[in-house]
């Protein structure tokens, strides 16, 4: 198993933001997390990658690298694709001296063609629409062959068309890779097309784990409110954590 979450707490002053939350994730398995703002989601992803630390509990990852897709792709402006990809190639200390510019300049090319975007190294992100940015944050987050993927909100800004190449694009890389992927959505279309299972955050805490086949189906109260975007139900709009 790549990532197993035991007991999990954060809190941030006085509110606690994530309450004994435990789940597992296997190799080539997706799990979505969703839930309303300000349910936790994003701040599990932090915590899983290490960008912030837990109060208690414990996340056990399998050995080798665990890749963050940025809600809004987080490239360097300043950088071409082809830089931008190969960025932690370069500058990472245990990769600095792997490869040769030219296995570098293979590997980019590899990571392109792989997210449908072959022969676009010398481009700037600001020469990109808003789905092809995305791809290139996808093809940079694989390019040290890392075993979990995380995604934070990935078709957030999107069009309809757009965000159904993005989910395709995450179904062929858990494919490609075996990776364990967590997605944080909100999107129904997301959950149904690239989740194996689901969880739902609601005020820190899990009130409902299953397939997105019986998410639909809304036998419990919570989900039911989620998938109809009711205003009744057990679940409040909280602000964003």
């Amino acid at each position: 198993m790549s990532i197993e979450v035991k007991n999990l707490i954060k809190t941030f002053g006085e509110k606690t933001v994530i309450n004994d939350v435990s789940f597992k994730v296997e190799n080539g398995e997706t799990l979505a997390i969703v839930g309303f703002s300000g349910s936790g989601k994003s701040t599990i992803l932090k915590l899983i990658c290490g960008l912030i630390t837990p109060d208690s509990g414990e996340i056990i990852t399998s050995k080798g690298d665990i890749a963050m897709v940025f809600q809004y792709s987080a490239l360097f402006d300043s950088l071409n694709v082809a830089d931008n990809i190969a960025f932690a190639l370069r500058e990472r200390k245990d990769l600095r001296n792997k490869y040769t510019e030219k296995e570098i300049k293979n590997i980019v090319a590899e990571k392109l063609e792989l997210v449908g975007l072959k022969g676009i190294e010398r481009k700037f992100p600001s020469e990109l629409s808003g789905g092809m940015q995305k791809r290139v944050s996808f093809a940079r987050a694989i390019v040290t062959e890392p075993n979990s993927i995380l995604y934070d909100e990935p078709t957030s800004g999107l069009d309809p068309i757009s965000s159904t190449l993005i989910e395709d694009y995450i179904v062929r890389l858990k494919e490609e890779t075996n990776a364990a992927s967590i997605v944080v959505t909100h999107q129904m279309s997301t959950i149904t097309r690239t989740a194996n299972r689901v969880i739902m955050l609601y005020d820190g805490e899990i009130v409902y784990e299953g397939t997105p086949e019986d998410m639909l189906k809304q036998d419990n109260a919570y989900t039911k409110q989620f998938v109809t975007a009711s205003l009744e139900g057990p679940m409040q709009m909280m602000s964003e954590n």
